[in-house]
């Protein structure tokens, strides 16, 4: 096996760690929103949480699978592979110094601005008595989680650096639980003396899980050799780097998040046909980007991971040819991965919104209409997984630039598009996802082609082909899963027990249709990931075991 096509394994291995951490992840993340719809349903209460968390949550995205790593992971795998573990644990010193203090101010100012936060983001809860007062409340109580994610992103990106891939994909897991946990321990014990409502309980809990997700990965980070001491040194040329990097960076990462930002904004002012804000847009939209967050995490952040390590060190030792090869087979892993997830919630989200959130107070209409919007938003989910390879793979390149001005002209983009479709077309909220999902397939074209017309090549024609293939594989199977849901739908009477039918019987059947399909039309990802998965230590000759291949999940 050559050296680029071993990496290239090692790399989906990584992910796979990574993918089996995130789908934990991803899974008590599904309960949180079930506790949370089955407590607020999807009005006016919940519509005032979620945007008080998204405000300070906006950094996690940033940070967790963006900016951070991107301007961070490339400066300090050059350190740790030509200086050595200390100056790297410097260089990390350093930096989460100057984190605590950069962010801990900015959690001070947004506190003390929550007011001017909210009317700028969602003016169309002042519509609503008493919704505007309360988002303003949640967001105070949550801003902290603003620096405690920070944190967290450096230690994941620390972490993933020294080929440790689980430990850091499962800190979300532990804010999940904490979240949760501490919410509904502080809600039913301490909040009803204290004078506290039930949702502000639950916001207390998401600063709590913030704190867990932090000490999760401490021991880990100990092992590895590093401990947080402070240090402050502005003329650090590896920290002026990382700075220098770092403010195109999250511009470069913010596109989809801000775009969703706006898309609040327009969602919170959508009205019926008397003119009536209704309660709602903003919940559907949440609930169903959560959906979607599923496969974007276990295949896209996934891969993002485990491939911007690599094709750091690849840059570090000049291996350009190695660099093409593990970025062209991550996009066809991304490609064979979402492509069939999308259509797959296209079809079957209904059934599985339903299975999933329609409990308490989450009505059949919301299932109906966050189901829309997850369809428009499983349009973009192959452009949005892409992007969170192609931004970083820019940054290997010590490219800041490129990624941010595209960032800049999907904004514009999407703002033009959520007018159009809102205001001009009447999709409503189904709009504004299409809108987002328009703009992520054109971050990720553009960030292609720019990158394929600096490096020469970047194996474009076997990427095309992959993807038609994989486009009728995955075609077929809609027609295959289309089918089965209607037939269960038509023999099975409660409509609840149905869904529950077409879940468990149409996924694993489109599933299984789609790798034998792909096996047909021999699309050479899906031998990549089996040769990944099972291993490929006979053909390596008995190597060692790599630091990627210690890795646990424990």
């Amino acid at each position: 096996m050559s050296a680029s096509a071993g990496g290239s394994a090692q790399v989906v291995r990584s992910a796979g760690v990574v993918s089996a951490a995130v789908s934990v992840s991803r899974v008590t993340g599904l309960v949180r929103h079930m506790v949370m719809a089955r407590l607020f349903g999807a009005g006016a209460i919940y519509d005032a949480f979620l945007l008080g968390f998204r405000i300070p949550n906006l950094t996690r995205d940033l940070f967790a699978e963006g900016a951070l790593s991107a301007a961070f992971v490339p400066v300090f795998t050059q350190y740790l592979s030509t200086k050595g573990r200390r100056e790297a644990a410097e260089l990390s010193n350093l930096v989460a110094t100057a984190l605590l203090v950069v962010v801990g101010v900015f959690c001070v100012l947004g506190m003390v601005f929550s007011r001017q936060l909210v009317w700028l983001l969602a003016p169309g809860f002042a519509a609503v008595p008493g919704k505007f007062a309360l988002a303003v409340s949640l967001t105070r109580v949550m801003f902290p989680f603003l620096l405690l994610v920070a944190l967290a992103a450096q230690a994941m990106a620390i972490l993933n650096a020294c080929h440790r891939f689980g430990v850091p994909a499962l800190a979300s897991t532990w804010f999940n639980l904490g979240s949760v946990g501490f919410g509904l321990l502080i809600g039913y014990t301490a909040a009803p003396r204290l004078g506290m409502d039930l949702v502000t309980a639950m916001a207390c809990g998401v600063v709590l899980g913030g704190v867990l997700q932090v000490a999760w990965q401490a021991p880990s980070l100990r092992r590895e050799g590093f401990s947080f001491q402070p240090r402050v040194n502005l003329a650090h040329p590896g920290l002026r780097r990382i700075f220098s990097m770092l403010g195109p960076a999250v511009i470069a990462n913010a596109a989809v998040q801000v775009n969703i930002l706006v898309n609040t904004n327009f969602a919170s002012a959508i009205t019926d046909a008397a003119g009536r804000v209704i309660n709602g847009p903003v919940s559907w939209l949440s609930y169903a980007f959560r959906f979607l967050q599923l496969p974007l995490g276990l295949f896209g952040s996934a891969l993002a991971a485990a491939t911007l390590p690599a094709i750091s060190r690849s840059v570090a030792l000049g291996r350009m040819d190695e660099y093409r090869q593990t970025l062209a087979q991550s996009l066809g892993m991304v490609l064979l991965l979402t492509i069939p997830s999308a259509v797959g919630l296209a079809i079957l989200g209904e059934s599985m919104i339903g299975v999933v959130f329609q409990w308490g107070r989450f009505r059949e209409f919301d299932t109906h209409q966050t189901a829309h919007a997850l369809a428009a938003y499983a349009v973009g989910l192959a452009g949005y997984a892409a992007t969170k390879i192609l931004t970083p793979a820019f940054y290997a390149l010590d490219d800041a630039r490129t990624p941010m001005l595209v960032s800049v002209v999907s904004m514009a983009v999407n703002l033009g598009a959520a007018i159009g479709l809102v205001k001009g077309a009447g999709l409503g909220h189904v709009g504004l996802a299409l809108a987002t999902s328009a703009v992520a397939l054109f971050s990720a074209a553009i960030l292609f082609l720019l990158l394929r017309a600096r490096l020469g090549y970047l194996h474009g024609r076997k990427i095309a082909a992959s993807a038609a293939r994989i486009l009728a594989a995955s075609a077929a199977m809609g027609v295959v899963c289309l089918g089965s849901s209607r037939m269960l739908h038509a023999w099975v009477r409660s409509l609840q027990a149905a869904r529950f039918a077409d879940v468990a019987v149409s996924i694993p059947l489109g599933l299984i249709t789609f790798v034998l399909l792909c096996r047909g039309l021999r699309v050479a990802e899906v031998d990549l990931a089996r040769q990944a998965l099972l291993g490929a230590r006979a053909e390596r000759g008995g190597a060692p075991r790599s630091g990627v291949e210690r890795d646990t999940l424990h």
